[in-house]
């Protein structure tokens, strides 16, 4: 009894399978084009520009870092091809049936006046309105609609259209530089243009007695990929000996000193060698006495007297 009632339950669901499988009216194909790229990483690096001179002999200098990668580009072109097929729906055949009736009729009527005529109606007439008309009488299969059309991927093919090799360089913009001292590393960052400014008198470097630091060790890392790059900036002893004299001349109190004293640190910067320094502090004095034009032109003028500076007019 337990044999008979399992074949039986296998038998049905096994009809019941073929008979859902024929009722999908299978359609034409679709196929489906686009284009892929695939970008493979063939070698990364980073490239440290110090300048020059490539010894540092003054307090600032802009080292501009960069970043290169190297691809391997491929171009495939994909087509996908999808099955597609009318689902049945058995309510369908209500009115789908009489339609059927009515296309086959036609479609016979216009094909024996397509032998009258020598063949002078279209396809569209002759051949689907009889495709039509038989799909309709089948109580087992709608007819073709692309409307309620479904589609399953049947296969894909894929042919390769290039191979090439790509060259980026970009600017290692706003990313950690690590700038060793001997014992002490400091984090600095570039700017949008990859650019790492370094300033000796400036902070940190400032809160550092620098006089015995030989060279700067630069040095990066990409944390996605663990790429590494470094580079040494030797110092020059001469600057190491003014570097204390100067970073007293521009930091120390200026409201608390005199005319004379102002022009002297001035002077004293451009003495050194460190125009950009004594520039700088110049405007810096300039701004300080804005506010009192008398004390700015008394300071404007023993500049001029006693440096011989050609010094910009503060009102432009």
């Amino acid at each position: 009894m337990f044999k008979r009632t399992t074949l039986a339950f296998g038998g049905a669901a096994l009809c019941s399978t073929l008979l859902v499988s024929g009722c999908a009216n299978q359609m034409s194909q679709r196929n489906e084009h686009e284009e892929r790229i695939e970008r493979k990483l063939l070698e990364h690096s980073v490239q440290i520009d110090l300048g020059k001179p490539e010894v540092l002999q003054t307090p600032q200098r802009r080292v501009r870092i960069r970043e290169l990668k190297d691809f391997e580009v491929t171009a495939f072109e994909t087509t996908r091809h999808y099955d597609r097929y009318t689902p049945y729906q058995p309510w369908r055949e209500v009115y789908e049936i009489p339609l059927g009736v009515v296309a086959v009729v036609a479609g016979v009527g216009a094909n024996v006046v397509n032998v009258a005529t020598f063949g002078s109606l279209p396809d569209s007439v002759t051949k689907d309105w009889v495709s039509y008309g038989f799909a309709g009488l089948n109580p087992f299969m709608n007819v073709q609609s692309n409307g309620r059309a479904e589609q399953n991927l049947a296969g894909i093919d894929e042919v390769q259209t290039d191979r090439r090799v790509e060259h980026d360089s970009t600017p290692w913009s706003e990313r950690p530089v690590q700038v060793g001292t001997g014992r002490k590393t400091y984090d600095l960052e570039t700017d949008a243009n990859g650019v790492l400014r370094i300033n000796l008198l400036d902070n940190p470097f400032a809160e550092q007695d620098l006089t015995h630091v030989t060279r700067l060790q630069l040095s990066v890392v990409d944390e996605e990929t663990q790429t590494r790059a470094s580079a040494l900036l030797p110092v020059s002893p001469d600057l190491r000996g003014k570097l204390a004299e100067a970073h007293t001349l521009i930091f120390d109190d200026l409201e608390g000193d005199e005319i004379g004293q102002w022009v002297y640190r001035v002077k004293r910067l451009a003495e050194l060698g460190l125009e950009d320094e004594a520039s700088e502090l110049e405007q810096s004095l300039i701004e300080l006495t804005r506010n009192d034009p008398e004390l700015q032109q008394d300071f404007l003028k023993s500049l001029r007297r006693d440096t011989g500076r050609l010094v910009a007019d503060p009102g432009t």
